[in-house]
């Protein structure tokens, strides 16, 4: 997707190209889909330099598409599930004037016409104080860290750090696998990518400016003691759901104008208002459980620290194929990972399927572990 970038229009306008003769079109698709950076405006400094309104918020939207996102509604309409994520983050970054956002589009790689052109399979797009000031593609794979290009790019573009900025962090995809991860793209089915890969790509993005004050993360599953070990160096607060979670879906709607909710010492009290409100709005959307939790990461470090090491021996000699495996479980159903301060910390939304055998289950620990 390409994005117009201009100071006096809206962040969301896209680029209309005419329906011309093939010969004018050719260059310009060239040049489209093999560009690199689309430059600031010259109104507009980069890292490094003064900007004369300070940024108070600085947002970071990871969103993975290179899978089967792809569903159907109620009505028979078909959705592509990262695509109403990246909807969303456009419009939190559009409506945000004290932040800058980064958003990075992980896509599925391109045909094989269209590879014979490029290999971007990333799209990438950063707002500053509600603007879209630029966008391009860019290579997600090299011989290098999975996140390489993207911290570049992060680190070419942010504006200065303040040192009472709110920074905050968001992915969107698929179950993370926590050991193995072959697989995970479709596009790229020989790659790996595990919870620990994630950890280190945050540990990039926080480099320089300390831990992110919420990381949100929006997949199934994200509420384990070994996931929330591997981010806790990064992030002060971190919001998960433990079980299935429907079309990793959050509603982002609280993150808009955030200069009116949200300040570093507000920040547990603002994702625990997020946290009530993704719940409340999936409650009234599906049938299944509904699980989200938040993650005080100081307060759960002795309970995540304590049982860790068992978990990881667990998930590591599991031989089972990975459809095969049995599903996680509360870990307060399996006494290796059953300890009195493991509600210590979590504050926890849930409400039990409103079918199957699992009804009458009333309470939830807020941790997920592998069923033995």
């Amino acid at each position: 997707m390409a994005i117009q970038v201009q100071n006096s229009q809206s962040a969301t306008q896209a680029y209309s190209m005419p329906s011309r003769c093939i010969y004018c079109v050719a260059p310009l698709l060239f040049l489209l889909l093999s560009c690199s950076t689309v430059r600031l405006p010259s109104d507009v400094t980069t890292s490094g330099d003064t900007i004369t309104t300070p940024v108070r918020y600085s947002i970071v939207f990871v969103i993975h598409g290179d899978g089967k996102y792809r569903y159907h509604d109620t009505v028979g309409g078909s959705h592509q599930a990262d695509e109403m994520a990246l909807d969303s983050a456009h419009e939190i970054a559009a409506q945000n004037p004290q932040a800058e956002a980064f958003i990075f589009h992980e896509r599925r790689r391109p045909g094989f016409l269209r590879r014979l052109i490029t290999r971007r399979d990333g799209a990438f797009y950063y707002y500053r104080q509600g603007k879209l000031l630029a966008a391009e593609s860019y290579r997600r794979y090299r011989k290098s860290e999975r996140f390489d290009a993207a911290v570049n790019l992060y680190n070419q573009f942010r504006a200065p750090s303040e040192l009472d900025q709110t920074r905050l962090f968001f992915y969107f995809g698929h179950e993370i696998p926590e050991f193995g991860g072959a697989g995970y793209d479709a596009s790229h089915p020989r790659e790996t990518f595990t919870v620990d890969d994630l950890a280190g790509g945050v540990e990039q993005w926080s480099r320089g400016a300390g831990r992110f004050d919420i990381l949100v993360l929006a997949t199934c599953y994200g509420g384990t003691p070994h996931t929330i070990a591997g981010l806790s160096p990064y992030a002060r607060y971190i919001v998960a759901s433990p079980e299935n979670l429907h079309l990793s879906y959050f509603d982002l709607q609280p993150f808009k104008q955030l200069h009116l909710h949200l300040t570093r010492d507000s920040a547990h009290a603002f994702a625990e208002q997020f946290a009530r409100h993704a719940f409340l709005r999936l409650t009234t959307e599906v049938q299944t459980a509904v699980t989200v939790a938040l993650y005080d990461v100081d307060r759960v470090a002795s309970y995540v620290t304590a049982v860790d090491s068992m978990y990881q021996r667990v998930i590591s000699h599991r031989e089972e194929p990975a459809p095969l495996l049995r599903l996680p479980i509360d870990c307060a159903e399996e006494p290796l990972f059953t300890r009195p301060d493991m509600h210590e910390g979590v504050t926890l939304f849930y409400r039990p399927p409103q079918f199957g055998r699992a009804r009458s289950k009333r309470d939830h620990s807020g941790w997920e572990c592998p069923a033995l």
